[in-house]
Parts: structure tokens; C-alpha cells; sequence
């Protein structure tokens, strides 16, 4: 289940608050984001403190504060979806 803020946070990107703890991404996402999108060191880990802060998806995060585009989200998730 997802809550999301309400009032002034809705127009700057409200944050998305979950009733279940995310597990941590898994290596092979975070090596992924890495390789093919070339994120940084410093982007990863900061959508990784804001996805645990927030527990929300890694890739939502990175999206939502514009480290990755629309398609490129779309890319990790199709990425996602193929694998296991």
C-alpha cells in the first residue's frame, strides 16, 4: 500500500511512503544503472539512501529527482521484468 503526501509537497514531487520495507536493489541493478545508463557513483548512492528513507523502488527515486529519464526508467524496468 502507497501514500503519498498531500498540500505543497504534491507540487514539488511528493514522497512516496510505503507500509512495507523495501528489500535493498539487487547487485546486479545497481551494476546495471552503473554500466549501461552511466550513473554515477554519487547518483546511486543517493537514490539508494532516498529509496530506503523513503521505501520506495530504486529506479522510481532515481526518476523522480531526475536522474534518469522517463524512458530510461522504462528501459530498467523492461530490464527488471527480463530478468530471473
Amino acid at each position: 500500500m502507497a501514500l503519498v503526501a498531500s498540500g505543497a509537497a504534491e507540487q514539488h514531487g511528493a514522497m512516496v511512503i510505503t507500509t512495507s520495507p523495501q528489500a535493498l536493489p539487487p547487485t546486479e541493478l545497481v551494476r546495471y544503472l552503473r554500466q549501461e545508463l552511466g550513473l554515477s557513483e554519487n547518483s546511486i548512492s543517493l537514490g539508494l539512501k532516498q529509496a530506503q528513507l523513503e521505501q520506495a523502488p530504486l529506479p522510481v527515486v532515481l526518476w523522480r529527482f531526475g536522474l534518469i529519464s522517463l524512458e530510461q526508467l522504462d528501459q530498467v524496468l523492461s530490464w527488471q521484468d527480463n530478468q530471473g
